[in-house]
């Protein structure tokens, strides 16, 4: 994302006299809630009025009381709702200039000359549109004698949008609000030719190699390469006329759509209603409306009629058959998304082989979607030819030889498996070399895939440290950064810290809800991550945190003090509840004992405390969906560097690799997965609290205070640009 520096303003007085509206549109979509929350509050903390909008485009029209204020505590206990507490409905009045005036005519009423739209391209598309004309509808209004005092600040209207739907199907983002709740993926490709014979040959496959259960999964807009529809129907008949398999049908509909949205959907949501609420006000009537958006980490501006406009093409090369087009349209992301499934999928392991052995090894403490990865990694090196060997218990499996082939049914059903099934441990190969290294040459292992934590990333530099004295570990190495801390160095995201994030998450749910039947109540919850910050924090802004005590950011018994008195004025609202969420080590002498009492003794008469220790149920069982693609896209994009890695370091019938970028993390930087030389990224460590020196997500820390009411200052000096995303059709033209 582009950055310039702006003047440095006090962004609580950005909207002093400026008003604020939002709405929902569509279908509705987990995450909603929390993009409204966040548009609310950020907006009240700037000084703006802010509206609610019910029921869309149609309490636009209607107005009245469908138009309200919005205050702080109306936006409480929303985060863990599931649709849009604001309501949204289908609206033919606004589709025509008659209703569009109306609801124009509402907004000035009320001096409201910023509006938050959260739907999809559909209801965005309206939105610009509204924007559009809007000049022409105040001069009709005006000629109408309505409102009677038109007011000069309404001369134009701001319009930003926020893309929720559960379909992920708008260009420009990588996720849209509720996506990663449902997960319900419309793939845009056709599948070939001949499909029937394919999928019947495939499950034969599978049924004899030992797999007794196969899923198959049917986007409700599944069509082949002429446009005739593939229905669930149509699949069942087919397998169980040809095959005489024992066949089950389970349309899913709206239970995608309810439920609680995940830790990620709510993130996603309050980080899109900050940015939006600063894109509101900084708009000048100049200004083309604007789409928040998703790419890698970062929340982006993109002008909002380039992305529908993309979206529509997308539309239209499906229909006219141009799928390889379609998909590419979608955008990078999308299309790497596709093409792993495709091979790890569809694609069975070539007749020729490379000769190359790979091995796979977990270090660490196990988490969820490690399994995931380790399938990905093994069936991507199959396809490629390479032999795949599995390590058993880490290093110490390396030192002594658990060595073992693992095949292509070996993982399967693996990427849904919690913990690791290769084992893993903490031992360092620091005092094991002599041995590992008589095992590398013994298994004649080419090259080592890593996935773990903070001891793999170590490992993997006492490897490489070693190459000097031992020749045998001149082989390419890549580490996968998996561990629910979130804390290797050259990656913002670890495997496991989303399934670890989503248990605190829905833990703290249930802990408030507790306290719903009994006022006065504050939670203290004790988080894991070692000397890492990550879980406190995302948890904080997931489940809508007090505080949140973490090492990175220094407290003291003052921030203590001005917590509790933070709590006590809460006290006095109608919302009579609170949550903290401390570190494990966030400071070893307030420890969670210490903050308890604490807090139960300045809250006596006020307020009454419990305290919560989570423990090792962070670590979490099922991955979630988040940790289970990323974890496969890691596993794959690893084996693919380390084949061409191993091509540039065959020397003279031999593998040999000792520089630098032969030995690499592999991690999401900002917006790509990139590999950076394990070495490189000592400069960057804090060794003895294992964590980076520079971490992203701190500069989210102030979003979870200003959503929680304290009075601190949102930097302000960093302004995102607008982007563009329709140099992407430019390019595909050429």
């Amino acid at each position: 994302m582009s950055k310039a520096p702006q003047p440095t303003m006090d962004p609580t007085k950005m909207g002093i006299g400026r008003s604020i509206a939002v709405l929902t549109s569509g279908g509705d979509a987990q995450g909603m809630n929390a993009a409204v929350r966040a548009t609310v509050r950020v907006g009240l903390y700037t000084g703006a009025k802010v509206y609610f909008v019910h029921e869309g485009y149609q309490g636009l029209v209607d107005g009245g009381e469908n138009i309200r204020l919005a205050t702080w505590e109306s936006v409480s206990m929303m985060l863990q709702l599931g649709g849009t507490v604001i309501g949204s409905a289908r609206c033919k009045d606004f589709r025509t200039r008659e209703g569009r005036m109306q609801a124009a005519c509402n907004l000035v009423k009320r001096g409201i000359t910023n509006l938050c739209v959260i739907g999809g391209d559909g209801s965005l598309t309206g939105a610009n549109a509204f924007r559009t004309e809007w000049s022409g509808l105040l001069a009709d209004l005006v000629r109408a004698g309505k409102p009677r005092e038109p007011k000069q600040k309404s001369s134009h209207l701001n319009i930003v949008g926020m893309v929720g739907s559960i379909d992920n199907d708008f260009c420009g983002t990588d996720m849209t609000i509720g996506t990663d709740s449902a997960l319900h993926r419309i793939i845009e490709m056709p599948p070939d030719e001949g499909w029937e014979d394919h999928l019947c040959r495939r499950l034969t496959d599978q049924r004899t190699r030992g797999s007794r259960l196969n899923v198959i999964i049917v986007a409700e807009g599944a069509m082949d390469r002429e446009g005739k529809p593939i229905s669930s129907d149509q699949i069942k008949k087919l397998v169980t006329d040809r095959l005489g398999f024992d066949t089950r049908t389970t349309i899913l509909g709206h239970v995608q759509r309810g439920g609680t949205p995940s830790a990620f959907d709510r993130i996603l949501g309050s980080r899109m209603g900050v940015e939006a609420v600063m894109a509101l006000l900084e708009a000048t009537p100049d200004t083309p409306a604007c789409v928040v958006s998703l790419s890698g980490n970062q929340a982006v501006r993109l002008p909002l009629m380039e992305c529908v406009q993309v979206t529509k093409d997308v539309t239209a090369a499906m229909s006219q058959g141009r799928f390889d087009e379609a998909i590419k349209l979608r955008g990078k992301s999308f299309e790497n998304n596709w093409n792993t499934y495709k091979l790890l999928a569809h694609i069975n392991p070539p007749d020729v082989k490379s000769n190359i052995n790979v091995a796979i090894m977990n270090i660490g403490a196990p988490c969820a979607g490690m399994n995931a990865a380790v399938r990905s990694a093994v069936r991507m090196g199959l396809i490629q030819g390479h032999n795949m060997l599995a390590v058993y218990d880490g290093f110490d499996g390396l030192a002594h030889g658990q060595i073992e082939p693992i095949t292509w049914t070996s993982v399967s059903g693996w990427t849904g498996k919690g913990g690791s099934m290769l084992g893993t441990k903490r031992t360092l190969p620091a005092k094991l070399l002599e041995e590992i290294s008589q095992n590398i040459a013994k298994f004649n292992i080419h090259a080592l895939v890593i996935i773990g934590g903070f001891e793999a990333y170590v490992g993997g530099l006492e490897l490489v440290q070693a190459r000097e004295k031992y020749e045998e570990m001149c082989i390419p190495m890549v580490v996968i950064p998996a561990t629910v801390s979130n804390n290797v160095p050259g990656s913002d995201f670890s495997i496991g810290a989303d399934t670890a994030l989503n248990t605190i998450t829905s833990t703290c749910d249930r802990i408030k809800q507790s306290a719903a039947g009994t006022k006065r109540r504050v939670f203290i919850v004790e988080t894991m991550g070692g000397y890492c910050g990550y879980l406190a924090t995302m948890a904080g802004l997931a489940a809508g945190a007090d505080a949140a005590y973490i090492f990175e950011d220094k407290f003291n018994i003052k921030d203590l003090e001005v917590n509790v008195e933070h709590l006590v004025e809460k006290m006095k609202t109608t919302v009579k509840r609170g949550l903290i969420l401390r570190n494990e080590n966030c400071n070893a002498n307030y420890t969670t004992d210490f903050i308890f009492n604490l807090y139960s003794e300045e809250g006596k008469g006020v307020f009454d405390c419990r305290k919560n220790v989570l423990g090792h149920m962070q670590q979490g069982g099922t991955p979630t969906p988040f940790d289970r693609n990323f974890g496969t896209k890691m596993g794959a994009k690893s084996v693919l560097w380390l084949t061409e890695k191993l091509k540039e370091c065959y020397r003279h019938g031999r593998i040999f690799a000792n520089t630098p970028d032969s030995a690499c993390v592999l991690g999401m930087k900002k917006r790509s997965l990139t590999f950076q030389p394990l070495v490189e990224l000592k400069g960057d460590t804090d060794f003895e609290h294992r964590i980076p020196k520079t971490q992203w997500w701190l500069k989210i820390r102030p979003i979870m205070k200003i959503l929680a009411k304290y009075d601190i200052k949102l930097d302000t000096s960093e302004h995102a640009d607008m982007e563009h995303v329709i140099k992407k059709r430019t390019a595909l033209a050429k």
